[in-house]
């Protein structure tokens, strides 16, 4: 077999397993999906899903971890523009996976994955703030929370806007959180001892 049709054989079996797992999210919910379930589904041996995939948590997060490369590869930069793109093209890449988003995002979704992606992206955001800043990593947990409830908004009102305008929109919420917590004063170590210290 030739190295393009393995390549084509892959992204086949890669392909059927993912819409296979959106529909069993859609009728089940994440949790109650299962590996059985989702080569039922996609009519693939166990011994495929297994060549491609530890379980569902992986086909899950190769998908998502794509896109965070992708994003991660040129958001370091101090240049807005690119940041702007880069935000842009992520939202472009849920929308292409929009029913699998919306499938995990959703009420009978995942919260292991809405934390996974909160994750992400407070640690892609952190990097851009000062260690010493009150309240270490407030900021990156709420910038997250801001992100997501905004990719939730859009998959939950069936994608209203282009992804350029909710990329946009939830950058300009992250903006006004960091403009209010650059007022905030410098954080100073407090003299109260934890309870039962003497």
């Amino acid at each position: 077999m030739s190295q393009q049709t393995g390549d084509l054989r892959v992204r086949r079996t890669r392909k059927l397993l993912r819409e296979a797992l959106i529909g069993l999210i859609e009728e089940r919910g994440f949790d109650r999906v299962t590996v059985g379930a989702i080569t039922e589904r996609a009519m693939i041996s166990r011994a495929a899903f297994y060549r491609n995939y530890r379980d569902k948590y992986q086909l899950v997060e190769q998908i998502f971890d794509e896109a965070m490369a992708e994003v991660r590869g040129h958001v370091a930069d101090g240049d807005p523009d690119s940041r702007r793109a880069r935000w842009v093209a992520f939202l472009e890449h849920v929308d292409e996976y929009h029913r699998l988003y919306a499938a995990l995002l959703g009420a009978r979704g995942s919260a292991w994955f809405a934390s996974r992606m909160r994750s992400a992206l407070a640690e892609m955001t952190a990097p851009h703030f000062a260690p010493d800043a009150p309240v270490p990593g407030l900021l990156p947990s709420v910038l997250s929370a801001v992100f997501v409830e905004s990719i939730v908004w859009w998959l939950d009102h069936d994608r209203p806007v282009p992804a350029a305008e909710i990329a946009d929109r939830s950058a300009d919420l992250a903006g006004a959180v960091i403009a209010e917590a650059s007022g905030w004063p410098p954080r100073r170590r407090s003299s109260r001892r934890p309870a039962g210290k003497k």
